[in-house]
């Protein structure tokens, strides 16, 4: 399974300690270098800094389609733009980003997309999390995660945690 990544979520996920579930969940991760510069070189000190760049299972991997990055970040970020490019270009079975405009984006050239909850649900679907209602917290408190009573409900409803 081809999956990219943007910043956000290796991010949030890394703050909680849960950068590790992506690992068996996808087997291997892509990101753009805008991704990888702002994670492992502006976050150098960072939690998941490290972690990514040690990674055998996070590769870089450069876009190629630079007019349509520089499109995209008319609304969006440059790594969000060039996230939505890789995905594009590999072609990616899954982009992990959180950001509404770039999920429309990405919905707009038929890229399927997840984002920090989803990649919950999923791991704890495949019984690689006993329970999300602690991380849910936690990337509510520690990471600065806004999610709607709705949104969490829902999360928890999925997981059988409601």
């Amino acid at each position: 399974m081809k999956v990219v990544s943007n910043s956000s979520p290796l991010i949030a996920l890394a703050r909680v300690g849960q950068l590790k579930l992506l690992q068996p969940l996808y087997a291997e991760l892509s990101v753009p270098p805008a991704v990888w510069t702002e994670v492992v070189v502006h976050g150098s000190g960072q939690p998941g800094a490290v972690l990514v760049q040690q990674a055998g299972w996070i590769r870089q991997v450069a876009v190629r389609n630079r007019p349509l990055v520089l499109s995209l970040t008319q609304d969006l970020g440059v790594g969000e733009a060039e996230a939505i490019v890789l995905a594009q270009e590999l072609p990616a079975d899954l982009l992990i980003v959180d950001e509404r405009q770039a999920r429309e984006r990405a919905r707009r050239l038929g890229i399927r997309f997840t984002g920090v909850l989803g990649v919950l649900v999923e791991a704890k679907s495949r019984g690689l999390l006993p329970a999300v209602k602690p991380i849910l917290s936690d990337l509510q408190r520690v990471a600065g995660f806004h999610l709607s009573p709705g949104l969490l409900a829902d999360v928890l409803r999925q997981c059988r945690e409601a």
